[in-house]
């Protein structure tokens, strides 16, 4: 999809035009709500960006056009391990979808998920020096 805007039906008032940027950020923001989703993928700018305290709700979303001229949008994302994969991407669809419905009145077409990893859970290291001092007070 080209950086154009999206016209919607044009009103007695006037136009409606709609950012593609926009809808990025409406899918962003609804896909980090759901249960399971760790984060979005990337790229490398995204990333600095994001370490210097700048937030990009529009990574890992693509946006395109298919042959009848309907919306799709692709998804990248990352899950939290031990999360059932086929519901979060299901629930991910469903939810997406009628959040664009209802902010935009856009009926997206297809609603793709892409899984990029499952991201394990942090295991706790062990301070070792902790556990050599509680060693030293008891010879003491």
């Amino acid at each position: 999809m080209t950086e154009e805007n999206l016209k919607l039906e044009k009103e007695e008032l006037g136009e409606i035009v709609i950012a593609p940027v926009v809808l990025e950020v409406i899918i962003g923001v609804q896909t980090s709500k759901i249960e399971g989703v760790y984060g979005m993928r990337g790229s490398i700018t995204s990333n600095i960006a994001e370490k210097l305290g700048r937030t990009n709700h529009g990574k890992g979303i693509n946006i395109s056009e298919n042959e009848e001229g309907g919306l799709v949008v692709d998804i990248y994302t990352y899950l939290e391990y031990g999360v059932n994969v086929p519901r979060v991407a299901l629930e991910i669809q469903k939810k997406v979808k009628e959040q664009v419905l209802y902010m935009t009145g856009i009926d997206l077409a297809e609603v793709n998920v892409h899984i990029v990893a499952i991201i394990p859970e942090k295991i706790e290291q062990l301070d070792a020096d902790a556990f050599f001092e509680e060693e030293e007070v008891e010879n003491a």
